[in-house]
């Protein structure tokens, strides 16, 4: 066989060679189920939304997802929500009113440390807003949210080391808690992920 045959042979070798990889690596991206790990860490009112509206659309763009609760993140799967809102250390938080005349509705009131503080009950007044706003632009609660992850089985891990650091009992949270692990037994979860993400 000549040099240039033999030449001939392998370029064509190589050439259905690239082909065939290209083909295996379409399907397989085809086949591939994203999956998107989220680490929750805080438990306010406004930090519980993020969480669980990622979660919640991935998994019905047919992703797998987890989520896992750590620290006051934990408290997001408790049976009884006490969930609260601080505008305090938060200056990107505006208060707007939930009531009145559309230019009322429409002002940022952009409320001070200093007063915020100094005003008994103002976290409650606070809270109270959010959640009309919340009800009046007709987005879900978080007890309706967690409840829409959980139906399409979003994986709810919950932080074995929080609930001992907290001395939680078991029976506060919500049964459709999947696992109680510790910080190891998710990051390989979380390392494998397509999309992971720290609130």
């Amino acid at each position: 066989m000549s040099s240039d045959s033999q030449n001939m042979n392998s370029a064509q070798l190589n050439a259905w060679f690239d082909q065939r990889l290209e083909e295996k690596l379409a399907e397989k991206e085809a086949n591939h189920t994203p999956s998107m790990a989220i680490i929750a860490t805080k438990g306010t009112l406004d930090m519980a939304y993020p969480p669980f509206i990622l979660a919640s659309t991935a998994s019905a763009l047919g992703w797998n997802v987890s989520i896992f609760f750590t620290f006051y993140g934990l408290n997001l799967l408790k049976k009884d929500l006490q969930l609260e809102i601080s505008p305090q250390g938060n200056p990107a938080m505006p208060m707007k009113m939930p009531f009145g005349p559309q230019w009322f509705k429409g002002i940022n009131w952009n409320i001070p440390n200093l007063v915020s503080s100094n005003i008994p009950g103002f976290e409650n007044f606070a809270t109270s807003m959010m959640k009309k706003t919340m009800r009046n632009k007709g987005v879900a609660s978080i007890e309706e949210l967690r409840e829409i992850c959980a139906e399409a089985e979003v994986k709810l891990v919950a932080c074995q080391m929080t609930v001992d650091l907290f001395g939680y009992d078991y029976e506060e949270f919500i049964p459709e808690v999947k696992e109680w692990v510790g910080a190891a037994s998710f990051l390989p979860e979380a390392q494998k992920a397509d999309v992971t993400l720290f609130i």
